[in-house]
């Protein structure tokens, strides 16, 4: 599994030196972010082309990841097309001063290819292991979990794209739809399928490690990239948003507070 392991990280660190390369030539760093679902889809394809006579449970795994990573490659591309650098890379181009450009390929790029492979243990190891050949109530669950969540995560950025579309809504806060029962269905939908993830690695031997894919990939979405990061300054910028917090959960849907 190791071995596994190993070659994939080289594919998706091969990945993210192209977009590297990419981002040296736009003066933009946040071009990682459109990669980042990409990652996943090579990491999982690669398994599979690694793996002799893959199961059902295996072929699952890859088309979820695809459509799962495809999809939001190309909503992030979309979303961010001539949009600049995300003040997050420009902080850190920021501190690192003139020596960015080179240490971006390891700060920026060359991390986000590590956590890819490390979140991407469920499917390496779903994929990679092919006993049982038959699939087991916890697939059937785990596939039900990943089904609910990305459905979650695809109607929210889709709702929220609709939203902003409309110049009329310019300033406003969405709470409709998937947003009227938590301020974040995206990031709850992409947590809840990575859990799906985890459920269906469990059906095979050594699935217990895919738990901490699941487990770390909560932890960014909950504590680093996604929740905290995204609310520690829109509440500042949008004073209708410390209202809708207060109505409003962060994370698990459940019905508004009156």
């Amino acid at each position: 599994m190791i071995d596994v392991f190993l070659f994939n990280l080289s594919c998706v660190f091969a990945l993210m030196s192209l977009a590297w390369l990419g981002s040296l030539i736009l003066q933009d760093s946040s071009l990682v972010d459109r990669f980042w679902g990409a990652g996943f889809c090579v990491v999982a394809l690669a398994t599979f082309l690694q793996t002799n006579h893959p199961s059902l449970r295996g072929l699952i795994l890859l088309i979820t990841t695809l459509l799962w990573g495809v999809r939001l490659s190309l909503y992030l591309t979309k979303r961010n097309w001539n949009k600049g650098e995300d003040s997050r890379y420009v902080e850190i181009r920021k501190n690192q001063g003139r020596y960015f450009p080179l240490l971006s390929l390891f700060t920026v790029f060359g991390l986000q290819a590590l956590l890819c492979t490390i979140i991407a243990l469920p499917l390496q190891i779903g994929i990679s292991q092919t006993s049982p050949a038959s699939l087991t109530p916890l697939d059937l669950l785990g596939l039900a979990a990943w089904t609910l969540g990305f459905l979650f995560e695809a109607i929210g950025d889709m709702q929220l794209a609709h939203f902003k579309a409309n110049p009329a809504n310019q300033g406003k806060v969405l709470h409709s739809g998937l947003w009227r029962y938590t301020r974040h269905p995206n990031y709850f939908g992409d947590a809840l399928l990575w859990w799906g993830f985890a459920l269906m690695a469990l059906s095979v031997e050594n699935g217990v490690w895919g738990i901490l894919g699941a487990v770390l990939m909560n932890f960014l979405l909950l504590k680093v990239s996604g929740v905290a990061m995204l609310e520690s300054t829109i509440k500042h910028r949008r004073p209708a948003y410390r209202e809708y917090m207060e109505s409003t959960s962060a994370f698990i849907p459940r019905p508004p507070r009156n």
